[in-house]
């Protein structure tokens, strides 16, 4: 049975400037048996509902600005799957999480970026949920909750987001080894809740987590992993480390 995973998926420079995370995606990837379909949460869909993708061809969706034109020329044509978009929606509706689907949504970076980098060949189907911020963690364990039993259909799911984010304070110039002290230890406390499985302190983080509005100014980039922990069982890191000195870019997995 696959696991459930939470990426963090960087800037969308990610996609060309891979890194230390393309490898480490590449080798996840491989390390897995290949999935029938992706069903994924990402940060960059925040909706006052839920919905869930059910465009037979979403188009790969440049949603942001400023960055070289390369980026832009990069497609991800991955098909979707309305009859499992269906399936989704049933799930959640049964699972009284009031859901309808969405024939139009495209595929937004925080979709297109990692899976970019673990099937590049873009020939496995995929399947968004919106993310209801305002709703916040104990909503995103729930949705996790009603969908797990897609992990037993060969379904991978998977949370996009960052385990920080806060792109005010960034170092643009940083290596990889340049870690705010602040980033590192709001991660170090969210392993250690999610390696106690201690959900009631892991939906009160905003209280309870050193720097946590500081590594978090809005929580949107948070919200997926708190999916892939419902999906999923046992956790475990797959990757970890920080880019432009706040940017936390660990992978977890959840089996």
């Amino acid at each position: 049975m696959l696991p459930s995973l939470f990426i963090s998926h960087g800037s969308p420079m990610l996609a060309l400037e891979p890194g230390d995370s393309g490898p480490a995606l590449a080798r996840l990837a491989a390390q897995l048996p290949r999935p029938s379909a992706i069903v994924i949460v990402s940060a960059h869909w925040e909706s006052s509902e839920l919905l869930v993708s059910a465009n037979p061809q979403p188009p790969t969706w440049h949603d942001f600005g400023g960055f070289p034109a390369a980026l832009y020329e990069v497609q991800y044509p991955a098909p979707g799957d309305p009859q499992l978009a269906a399936q989704v929606a049933d799930l959640l509706n049964a699972a009284h999480l009031p859901t309808r689907l969405d024939p139009q949504r495209p595929s937004d970076h925080g979709v297109w970026v990692p899976l970019s980098l673990m099937y590049p060949e873009a020939d496995i189907p995929v399947v968004q949920i919106s993310l209801p911020s305002r709703q916040g963690p104990a909503l995103q364990t729930q949705v996790g909750h009603a969908l797990a039993s897609l992990r037993q259909q060969g379904v991978l799911l998977i949370g996009s987001g960052s385990i920080t984010h806060n792109l005010r304070d960034l170092d643009w110039n940083a290596g990889p080894e340049s870690i705010e002290p602040w980033a590192k230890a709001f991660r170090d406390w969210m392993v250690e809740q999610l390696a106690a499985n201690d959900e009631a302190t892991l939906h009160d983080y905003r209280r309870q987590a050193p720097n946590a509005v500081r590594s978090h100014p809005s929580d949107e980039h948070l919200l997926p992993l708190y999916f892939a922990r419902g999906a999923g069982g046992k956790f475990s890191v797959a990757h970890t480390g920080f880019t432009m000195g706040t940017l936390g870019m660990d992978i977890y997995r959840f089996d």
